[in-house]
């Protein structure tokens, strides 16, 4: 019997992951809402088979954690749906990009709008989005916020490091400032180990250099 659960979960949950697909168009406004339902209910479901003794309480648990993480995982989505679509409306640069991955968005600003070359201080025209990215923290309280700092690979590795690290501390002490609770708030660079263009172009270059600020709902 122990044998059996494990292997009739696995296949549930390959036949519920395959049936998102036509389910879920990508031009569905909605379309992060129900892909964290349907999220939501596989990991409820498993949860809920896992925590039973016996076939019938396991029968049970699959059943109301499908129902429960479900719930949570469609209001999870929703509130990031929210969330993006208001920053994209009050963002005054259209440089910065919102990327909503489902389970968290990532504000991703270049650097060329945040900062003067080789310098940490926050230029003066970007403090308004800082603002309206804190006003939306602050709506939306129940996340977490890391700022992460990056780099080309012009210069040393150290130096692309300690610079990483002062811009994402300027951004968050901008954020914190406008009354971001700083608990919610972690601050790091990563220097020039996450490209995510190639660094033999200018254009590539341009790329990697960013600050990205990543919210995540608290589970």
């Amino acid at each position: 019997m122990k044998l059996k659960f494990p292997l009739i979960l696995a296949a549930a949950l390959l036949t519920l992951t395959a049936c998102t697909e036509p389910v879920i168009r990508d031009d569905d406004p909605n379309k992060r809402t129900k892909s964290g339902a349907l999220i939501g209910g596989l990991v409820g479901a498993a949860a809920g088979v896992i925590s039973g003794d016996d076939a019938e309480a396991r029968r049970r648990g699959a059943l109301i954690g499908t129902v429960v993480g479900a719930g949570v995982g469609a209001a999870i989505g929703y509130s990031l749906d929210q969330q993006a679509a208001e920053l994209e409306r009050d963002f005054s640069n259209g440089r910065i990009q919102i990327i909503n991955n489902g389970d968290h968005l990532i504000v991703r600003m270049p650097d060329g709008i945040l900062f003067d070359v080789d310098s940490a201080a926050v230029k003066p025209g970007l403090r308004s989005d800082l603002q309206v990215l804190a006003g939306s923290l602050n709506r939306y309280p129940g996340s977490t916020v890391q700022v992460v700092g990056h780099t080309d690979n012009t210069g040393t590795s150290a130096y692309n490091q300690d610079l990483s690290e002062r811009r994402a501390s300027a951004v968050s002490s901008v954020l914190i400032g406008a009354g971001v609770n700083a608990g919610r708030v972690q601050s790091f660079g990563l220097g020039e180990s996450q490209p995510i263009a190639t660094n033999l172009t200018a254009e590539g270059k341009a790329q990697n250099r960013r600050v990205d600020i990543t919210i995540r709902p608290n589970s």
